[in-house]
């Protein structure tokens, strides 16, 4: 028997013929329904009306399918048709012509130059090629892969490879591009900690880039531990202590090492062991001496101070990971003379200097910049001795530098 459906709208094209025969008129249109997104046809399983089920099948679509735009449907068919197309293409040539996907084996970063990079494998090194395909356009980074990185890597002999992708980085360590500024150079990537290196003497100590560094090591999300070396050229232990009382204070780890009197050599192995450590540091600060007392037999090149500028000479001309042998990476990094704080503004500046942000919340104005604004607490505090002059020097110096 016919559905309800089709019953009455037989029913209702009865009464219009009998209406047409009757007054002479023209038919009436069908009256249309309004089709609503997301329409599912639902047509009950059971159900007699079977002229309409079989209409939809011989048109080649199922009794449930969605109801879609004009050209919808025949678009999503081409699309598929073009994918199982270039699937047998690709299946079809010979293994080692396909192309690769980012799959393979995973290892680390150990050095990176113009277009190749050295990378460990399960405690073997490939010297790799990039993949073509891999860009860092759109990152905000001028490098593709930079030093500790994770890379998934297609093996093409015994020694060499292809880097077929690089996986997400915890952490970075960057500093503006030499030659474009609004970007950033990685220098390393998912380091565990920073350790500041600065020497008593021969280069002097340079307060003000061990407070960059710090921040730099907080923007990164890296541990930072402040090593003073050559504590053997100071006349007594504790002019060095006093010099780091500041950072001290402030909770901050700091050794006292001597690469060549062994001072405190082993608390430096203690805190190498088991993490990726970045060393940075000033050039001719002993960076390199210090691996080598805390590794004997690390083939490191060791430079000299220059006797007329007293000033290291660059030694390590590239970033470099060394694998220590009770676990652990350390990456030496070049001497850097500066060290920029891209996307860091005036009125954020304060937060990494927790001694003066505790004294701000006390300044008479909320956007004290604590320079020469009047009734400021921190210039207050710094006359009562709650803030070192040094650290309050490279605060100023710093907030000179940075965009408002």
């Amino acid at each position: 028997m016919p559905s309800r459906e089709t019953r009455r709208w037989k029913h209702w094209a009865e009464r219009q013929q009998e209406r047409v025969l009757r007054q002479g008129l023209k038919p009436k249109r069908k009256p249309s329904r309004v089709r609503k997104k997301g329409w599912l046809s639902e047509q009950p399983a059971d159900s007699e009306d079977s002229e309409f089920d079989n209409t939809i099948q011989q048109c080649g679509f199922a009794s449930s399918e969605r109801v879609m735009p004009v050209g919808e449907h025949e678009r999503r068919e081409a699309n598929l048709a073009r994918a199982s197309a270039l699937f047998s293409e690709e299946t079809s040539m010979p293994q080692d012509k396909r192309p690769l996907l980012a799959t393979g084996t995973s290892g680390v970063v150990l050095e990176v130059s113009t277009s190749l990079c050295r990378v460990d494998v399960d405690g073997r090194e490939l010297l790799c090629n990039m993949r073509g395909s891999l860009t860092a356009a759109e990152t905000g980074f001028t490098n593709v892969v930079a030093v500790g990185d994770r890379v998934q890597v297609e093996e093409t002999s015994d020694a060499q490879g292809i880097v077929t992708a690089v996986q997400p980085r915890r952490s970075a360590l960057a500093r503006p591009d030499v030659f474009r500024s609004h970007l950033q150079q990685v220098i390393v990537a998912n380091a565990d900690q920073l350790l500041i290196v600065a020497a008593w003497r021969e280069p002097a100590i340079w307060l003000e880039l061990i407070d960059r560094y710090l921040i730099a090591a907080e923007r990164s999300a890296l541990a930072p531990t402040i090593c003073i070396n050559k504590v053997d050229l100071a006349s007594s232990l504790e002019d060095c202590r006093e010099a780091a009382a500041p950072y001290l204070q402030l909770g901050y780890r700091v050794l006292f090492t001597s690469a060549t009197r062994g001072d405190a050599i082993d608390e430096l192995r203690q805190c190498l062991l088991g993490k990726t450590t970045v060393l940075a540091g000033l050039s001719g600060v002993g960076k390199s001496s210090l691996l080598q007392a805390v590794q004997p037999g690390l083939q490191l090149r060791i430079s000299h101070i220059s006797e007329r500028h007293h000033a290291g000479r660059h030694t390590t001309s590239q970033v470099n990971m060394l694998r220590l042998q009770g676990g652990g990476f350390v990456v030496d990094t070049p001497g850097i003379r500066e060290f920029g704080l891209a996307g860091l503004h005036r009125r954020d500046l304060v937060q990494y200097y927790p001694e003066i942000a505790a004294l701000a919340v006390d300044c008479r104005f909320t956007d004290c910049e604590h320079i020469d604004e009047p009734d400021c607490a921190v210039r207050a505090g710094i006359s009562q001795n709650l803030v070192a002059g040094a650290r309050y020097h490279s605060y100023r110096k710093i907030l000179s530098e940075l965009p408002g």
